[in-house]
């Protein structure tokens, strides 16, 4: 009885904190923290934790205020030789990107590095420094009758983040949807010897320079990018619709409704046939409408709701209950499907489709870091310091000439499990972006879907998740089979399994790297392994795979005592996943 009592009251919950929301909420916390003023600091990401849960440490921070002090920073690290990591003011990456080698590196944060330093809008140009946050730029590029066309659904990003991880948001049009190759310039403090300018060095790089496309997606090991140079369009205005159909041609249709609509994206919902289509375009300036769109999930969320909506899903978790977890996550996608995911017409209410408005309007959202300290009454669902969601996040692009094969495999795991996809739709589903061959050497490769995978991770790392081996096959589905390329700034540690070798131009970058940083100070244990020059990206021991560590070679690697066992995929025989039997 208690148990349903939870479950319904959860279901319950999840309507109202989507359906509601309180406009005021508890920003987040620094991921920095120091015991000594800015000496012996840890820092995490936006959600508390890395993918190996191990702690990140460093002997102090130093947060430069403008380029100069910058120049010094970087000079006297690389005189005493000492290892450097830019960090940001939300670190919202998953890896661990962040975190300097060993206990006595460096910080340099850019969170007071802040200004926007010139708008031009007869050139049609905007000059930031590096910790400037997307929603800034989105807002001082309006007040001047200027957009910056594609950027990510998240505006609690920097432009310097968002460049070191090839952030993007949505479209097979013009350049394509990476922010970074709509960078006219940039500005990037590099360590150097004696004799170039007392141990730093100040670049400025554009399209005339080669160095070009190794600077526009970095991994911030090259050094820090001080100011950028944004190429903006007169602002415009936007319609979107959003059409629910069956997802039974989603493979055939999936490539092509890119091309179809500039904005367009796909959230697919596998367990329950669906695929909700954005039907996303420009508009005439003068059609009528002020339309808003304040997404529900980056919305300020109550701490007990959100508590509470955990427990429920622990318990699902710890029963194995299958049928609760499908039926909250019907609830869940109804009730985002019935809000419009948070459109509105005037900015208050939605009375129906097309939803036009402003791009500035439109674009990126995430109201819950906008806000006053609460005590915590409120905040966003992933703040560490609540009760709130705590998830693994896979994200990989696939081709568009593969993406029709990995949708009909993921859709005939879902045909052997019908319900082995529930827990991924109660994190709204999978969402697909679509993304352009990019010239950074680091860059997307080809014309591509983005597939985004959120779903559940337990507090205990050997706890097994229910239908542990369906989330995982899709995972080695999409990297290996697919050749999909994972999102620098998110997923697993297995992701980045031989991930350079998917770079035709990995050695170009490489050769710049070591041109730039030859002692490698911004460089640590984790970018070494990613870009192939260290072993060590995957972590064999007892439950690695139940994390993403590794991918099982042996049952020890899943948890033999909860019945977790390695064995092949259902559909991709070569996959090797955690099975319950």
């Amino acid at each position: 009885m208690p148990f349903l009592c939870l479950k319904d009251m959860s279901q319950k919950l999840v309507f109202l904190f989507l359906f509601f929301y309180i406009v005021v909420s508890t920003p987040p916390e620094d991921p920095i923290n120091c015991s000594s003023q800015n000496t012996s600091c840890t820092i995490t990401n936006s959600y508390g934790i890395f993918p190996d849960r191990s702690t990140c440490q460093a002997s102090e921070v130093l947060y430069p205020t403008n380029e100069a002090e910058l120049v010094s920073m970087v000079a006297s690290a690389s005189k005493n030789k000492r290892k450097m990591k830019v960090a940001t003011r939300f670190s919202h990456s998953i890896p661990k990107l962040v975190c300097p080698e060993g206990q006595e590196g460096v910080l340099i944060s850019t969170k007071y590095l802040n200004k926007v330093l010139k708008i031009d809008v007869e050139a049609r140009t905007m000059t930031v420094e590096s910790g400037v946050t997307l929603k800034q730029i989105i807002n001082e590029a309006s007040n001047a009758g200027l957009a910056l066309p594609y950027a990510p659904y998240w505006w609690g990003l920097t432009i310097g983040g968002l460049m070191g991880t090839g952030a993007h948001g949505s479209t097979l049009w013009g350049k394509g949807s990476s922010v970074h190759d709509y960078v006219l310039e940039l500005r990037i403090v590099r360590p150097s010897g004696p004799e170039e300018n007392e141990y730093a060095t100040v670049l400025t790089l554009n399209e005339y320079n080669e160095d070009f496309n190794a600077a526009k997606v970095s991994l911030g090991v090259l050094g820090v990018i001080s100011q950028v140079t944004l190429k903006l369009e007169p602002l415009f205005k936007r319609s979107i619709t959003y059409l629910t159909k069956d997802d039974s041609d989603l493979g055939d249709k999936a490539a092509a409704f890119g091309h179809e609509h500039e904005f367009a994206d796909i959230t697919w919902y596998p367990s329950q046939h669906k695929a909700v289509y954005r039907v996303d375009d420009r508009v005439p300036f003068n059609t009528s409408g002020n339309g808003l769109y304040d997404f529900i999930p980056f919305r300020p969320t109550s701490s007990i709701e959100l508590a509470l909506i955990r427990s429920a899903e622990d318990l699902q978790e710890t029963t194995s209950d299958a049928n609760g977890k499908c039926l909250l996550a019907k609830t869940t996608t109804a009730t985002l499907i019935t809000t419009a995911y948070g459109l509105t017409n005037n900015g208050a209410f939605f009375t129906g489709y097309p939803v036009i408005g402003f791009h500035n309007r439109l674009q990126s959202s995430g109201t819950c870091l906008d806000s006053l300290k609460d005590g915590k009454f409120t905040a966003c669902a992933w703040d560490s310091r609540i009760k709130g969601e705590f998830f693994h996040q896979t994200t990989f692009s696939i081709g568009l000439s593969f993406v029709k094969g990995f949708i009909q495999d993921v859709q005939k795991l879902v045909q052997l499990e019908p319900k082995g996809m529930c827990g991924i739709e109660q994190y709204n589903g999978i969402l697909m972006r679509y993304v352009k061959a990019s010239s950074a050497y680091l860059g997307k490769q080809e014309d591509a879907i983005d597939f985004d995978i959120t779903y559940y991770r337990s507090k205990d790392p050997m706890s097994p998740r229910l239908y542990e081996d369906i989330i995982e096959e899709i995972e080695q589905l999409g990297i290996f089979k697919y050749g999909g390329i994972p999102h620098w700034g998110k997923n697993r540690n297995l992701a980045f399994q031989g991930v350079i070798n998917k770079y035709k131009s990995a050695r170009k970058f490489l050769v710049v790297k070591k041109v730039y940083d030859p002692q490698g100070l911004f460089s640590s244990d984790w970018t070494d392994q990613i870009l192939g020059l260290k072993e060590g990206v995957t972590i064999l021991k007892d439950g690695c795979a139940l994390e993403g560590l590794c991918i099982c070679s042996q049952d020890s690697h899943c948890n033999p005592n909860k019945g977790y066992f390695c064995k092949p995929g259902k559909v991709y025989k070569e996959a090797k996943v955690c099975t319950h039997q």
